[in-house]
Parts: C-alpha cells; structure tokens; sequence
C-alpha cells in the first residue's frame, strides 16, 4: 500500500523512538493516527507535535502489558479514526544480566511489554482488519511487530530480552501465515533492529514501582553500560529505521532489518542448529569485547 492519505495508524511506544518517528511519516502522509505510551509527559509532548503537522490524533496512555488497556485502546481507536490500516506494535524495555539472576518480577514485567504487548494488540485490532476486509474490497492493512536482531540471535547476558524478542519473531511469522490462509489484503510484517539510538536503554524509567526493591546485580549493571554504549554509538537514526517500516509494508516484505550486515551471525548460529554443532562463540570477530565482559563478570563474583 502506497497512499496512506486519510487512512488510519495505530502506533504503540509512539511518545520515542521508532514509534515517534514512524507517527512523524504518518502525520505527513495525511493519516490519522492513535498513539499509546505508557509515559504521560513524553506523550502529552510528541501529541502536541503530531497534531502541529496536521494529523488528526488520538492519544491515549497505555500499559501494553494489560489485556483492558489494550482492548480500550482498540475500542476507542475504532469509535473515533475507523479501523486502523497500519498497527505498530512497537512499545518494548530493554533488560540485561545473567539470565539465572532475573527476578520473577523482572521476566513477568519484560514479557508483559515485549510479548504480551504484542499479543495483545494482534488480538485487539486483527478481527477488526479482518472484518474490515470482507467489508471493503479496497481495504489494505499491515501490522508491524518490533522485535530485535536479538530476535534472531542469542547474545549474552541480555536473557530475558532474547526470550521476548524470540517470541516475537515466532508470533510474527505465525501471524503471517495464519493471515495467508485466510486474507488476501492484511498483512504481517517484523522489523528487527540492531543498535539504534532510540532511548531504550533508558527503560529503567518507566520501571514499575513494585520492581524497586530488586536491586540490579552486577551483572544487570554491567549489561546496562554495554547497551547504553552500543545504542548511543549508533550509526542508523530512529527516522531511517521508521522509513524502513513504511518501505516493506509498501514492498510487501515482511522482515524488515536495520543493519543487513548484521544477518551474517544469524547465517552462523542457523548453520550451528543445522549442523548440530555448539553455538559460536558471539564474539569470535571481536574477541576483546568478549574478554572484557568474561573479566567484568568474573571479578564480580
């Protein structure tokens, strides 16, 4: 689909990063567009942007992680922009540390936002798609899950996000298999990002308060610094990333990848599952890095 004039976008995460920059194209392109975020400030500000541009916005903060917030999200969308034609469900939180040392808390708050976020807005809006198809024979619609390059790969001392991201990939790609067997104008699409400045790193922020008592270890620390210093040093922008997004869903390709480059590690660990072999060392390019991070984690024992 090329003509999003008029048409309608529903973009969770869309206070920052690819959910702010993908709503900038949408605005621009003349659709109408809900944007959720779970922080009230950040999108109280990037609503007051959005409208600047000419876009008709509903804004709404939402917790991804909670099934009604979600569903009202949906309801509201559908009462007053229509069906939605591109849902980006894009709100993630970045966490790290051994996988061994992840509270309950922890896996419960990061599956909440990565993964059931995304549950819960393919549940919420494809019906809706759906029905909207077998109305209207012109009708076109995309839902964009993010997920990660550590969707597809399994780097240390980030668990807890790998496992999301994993599932995400999985419930995409089963999504749009599902879609192909009963739709031929909805469509589902994954975008996989390598390190991109887009303020992940900074989840700590939004952190729900009960988590406060679980004190990051060392390993979590350690994590944290890493991220923040490979997101930051980020050479693709946020803006090109969400251009990314809108190409495929015009191009009809569902992977949609940051860093192509990045895919050569992917080849290696497919070739690891098919030949049986042990996983490859991730560091094997960059063999200091890897140093480093087995000295840091050592010394902290």
């Amino acid at each position: 689909m090329s003509n999003w004039k008029g048409r309608t976008a529903v973009v969770t995460g869309a206070a920052s990063g690819f959910g702010l920059e993908a709503c900038r194209i949408a605005a621009r392109a003349g659709m109408r567009i809900a944007m959720a975020d779970v922080q009230a400030d950040a999108l109280e500000a990037a609503t007051s942007e959005i409208a600047g541009l000419g876009a008709e916005v509903l804004p709404m903060r939402v917790d991804v992680s909670k099934a009604g917030e979600v569903d009202a999200l949906a309801a509201a969308t559908l009462a007053r922009l229509g069906t939605p034609h591109f849902v980006f469900n894009n709100a993630g939180v970045g966490a790290g540390g051994l996988v061994w040392e992840n509270s309950l808390r922890d896996w419960e708050w990061v599956l909440g936002v990565n993964l059931m976020g995304v549950v819960h807005g393919v549940r919420a809006f494809v019906p809706a798609m759906l029905e909207a198809e077998r109305r209207d024979p012109s009708y076109r619609g995309h839902v964009v899950n993010t997920a990660s390059m550590a969707g597809l790969l399994n780097p240390p001392n980030m668990g807890v996000y790998n496992v999301t991201k994993h599932a995400v990939v999985s419930l995409s790609e089963t999504l749009y298999q599902d879609l192909a067997l009963v739709s031929e104008r909805v469509r589902a699409h994954v975008l996989c990002p390598f390190f991109v400045p887009t303020g992940i790193h900074r989840s700590e922020r939004n952190r729900p308060a009960a988590l406060a008592e679980d004190k990051p270890t060392r390993s979590q620390l350690i994590g944290q610094a890493m991220s923040e210093k490979a997101v930051t040093s980020g050479k693709v922008t946020a803006a090109q990333v969400a251009q990314l997004v809108f190409d495929a869903m015009e191009a009809d390709r569902f992977y949609v990848y940051s860093h192509p480059k990045a895919l050569a590690s992917v080849q290696t660990r497919l070739e690891d599952i098919v030949l049986a072999r042990n996983p490859t060392d991730p560091f094997k390019d960059r063999p200091e890095v890897g140093a480093d991070l087995k000295r840091a984690l050592r010394a902290a024992g």
